[in-house]
């Protein structure tokens, strides 16, 4: 990234606030885009996911499964009872009744079975084969932009700068853990050694254990590459790790939002669309003030 800094103006071409602190280029254009390209692959691959989960409402630990294992540790399906058909969530043999949401929702004169409701799934009408098509679109779209992505920050420089953690960021990790805590930030150009080991945790973790588990399923790769599927211990296991690894990325997503919005939406906005950051004004000690907001 560059590391040019710019002071903000009003429309008089005047400073427009002398306490401010600089305008910092945090974001390059190849990061900006390939952020807002894997956001839009993600968006599409869990809701697609969800309607090829659908057709198979179940999860499995081991290499089979059918009426003959006990494996299952995720059901999400419906049954008939003394009050009418009922919506249940089964968790490692303990059933939840989730009618309206799981299991069973819909219009109540007209409900349907299905794992996930309609407004959670693309396409929202019960379509395996369109489903499976959009899924596949964006998650080859996803893995060529990662490859891409890890190719460039290699090449200028990104990886080593701006996203390994040193030994000065290891040390600082409880006091970052506790200045989260407390909702205290601290807005420097670099990131906080949060960011830097949650993203490395996102690109370098969830998202590959993603795409394998993703392969694994698949019988053309179990044919092409078979100890792929052996390595993750069968295709049941593998698609349990998959909607595992789905579920730890929404909740990334959840976290992210709520600190951009804890930190400065506005700042962290236009940084990721702009590329322009706004750091904390230097304190009298000539060192970044803490614990701004």
């Amino acid at each position: 990234m560059e590391s040019q800094a710019l002071m903000e103006h009003d429309v008089d071409g005047q400073p427009a606030d002398a306490t401010a602190g600089e305008l910092v280029y945090r974001q390059t254009r190849w990061t900006r885009l390939t952020h807002w390209i894997w956001a839009l692959c993600l968006f599409f691959l869990l809701l697609s996911g969800l309607q090829i989960f659908n057709a198979h409402p179940a999860l499995y630990i081991g290499r089979q499964s059918g009426f003959q294992f006990s494996n299952s540790v995720l059901v999400i399906d419906a049954a008939d009872t003394a009050t009418g058909t009922t919506g249940y969530t089964e968790i490692f043999g303990n059933r939840f009744n989730t009618s309206g949401v799981l299991g069973l929702s819909g219009p109540a004169d007209n409900p349907s079975v299905r794992a996930f409701p309609a407004w959670a799934t693309i396409p929202s009408s019960q379509d395996l084969a369109t489903g499976r098509v959009v899924h596949f679109f964006f998650a080859w779209l996803l893995s060529f932009t990662l490859l891409a992505w890890l190719i460039g920050s290699i090449w200028n420089g990104h990886l080593r700068r701006d996203l390994v953690p040193t030994a000065t960021d290891l040390r600082n990790l409880p006091k970052d853990i506790s200045d989260h805590a407390r909702l205290r930030f601290n807005h420097r150009r670099e990131y906080n050694t949060l960011q830097k080991l949650t993203y490395g945790g996102v690109l370098f973790v969830l998202l590959p254990l993603m795409i394998l588990t993703g392969l694994a399923m698949s019988p053309s790769m179990n044919a092409a590459v078979p100890f792929l599927t052996d390595m993750l211990g069968g295709r049941q296991t593998a698609r349990t790790i998959h909607f595992a690894t789905m579920l730890l990325l929404v909740a990334f997503f959840f976290v992210h939002i709520l600190m951009i919005l804890a930190a400065g939406p506005i700042n962290e906005l236009r940084s990721i669309i702009t590329g322009w950051y706004r750091t904390d004004p230097p304190a009298h000690d000539g060192k970044p003030a803490e614990g701004s907001d």
